[in-house]
């Protein structure tokens, strides 16, 4: 049994995603600071919120995030959750985890905003969350602001938004999906696994 916690910035419905953990045979426990110690083997950070608030709220803790999870707990970050591994965004003022070197940038105005439904991946590279996955397979997106990696060997699949715009993220133990898996029916699945599978290692 995969035990994990899903970190609740207190902005949103956060069920559809507990959900989905749980009909994949994990527990689920849904936590608000890191200041217990760390019983899990692996953390969720949803996609539901801004940036300044997530941000904010997963700071807030004595004990720091980067602490919490050092280098052996797998994270998930989903939508604004993978946002939040980057520098900084122009969402918001404060800055991010600076678990991946780079930004996060609003899509351009000439694109409809927010870009909202399903759309086909990309896959750049074999990634850990994409094993199973076959390219141009849809998944479902509902987002504002695309990140900018310095380094683009950390994208393991893009999405065709009129821009690309990377999709899958993976760096060391840290996993992001700009779409939401929990929304993407039988793909989104494979991924929730394959998460849980990295979890069990």
């Amino acid at each position: 049994m995969v035990n994990l916690a899903i970190f609740d910035y207190g902005a949103g419905n956060i069920f559809s995603l507990k959900n989905s953990l749980e009909k994949s045979g994990a527990t689920v426990d849904v936590i608000t600071d890191f200041d217990k110690p760390n019983i899990y083997s692996g953390l969720l950070l949803p996609g539901v919120g801004n940036f300044d608030p997530a941000i904010k709220s997963i700071t807030k803790s004595k004990t720091n995030f980067h602490n919490y999870v050092k280098d052996n707990t797998p994270v998930l970050g989903i939508c604004l959750g993978m946002e939040m591994f980057f520098e900084k965004s122009e969402e918001g003022k404060e800055k991010g985890l600076g678990i991946i070197q780079g930004d996060v940038i609003i899509l351009p105005p000439s694109m409809k905003v927010p870009h909202m439904g399903w759309n086909n991946l990309e896959i750049k590279k074999p990634g850990r969350l994409l094993e199973g996955i076959k390219d141009n397979t849809w998944v479902y997106f509902v987002h504002s602001y695309r990140v900018k990696p310095v380094d683009n060997s950390v994208i393991t699949a893009e999405s065709d938004y009129g821009i690309k715009v990377p999709a899958v993220v993976e760096k060391r133990n840290f996993f992001g999906t700009q779409f939401h898996p929990e929304k993407s029916g039988k793909v989104g699945k494979i991924m929730i696994q394959n998460f849980l599978d990295v979890c069990k290692k």
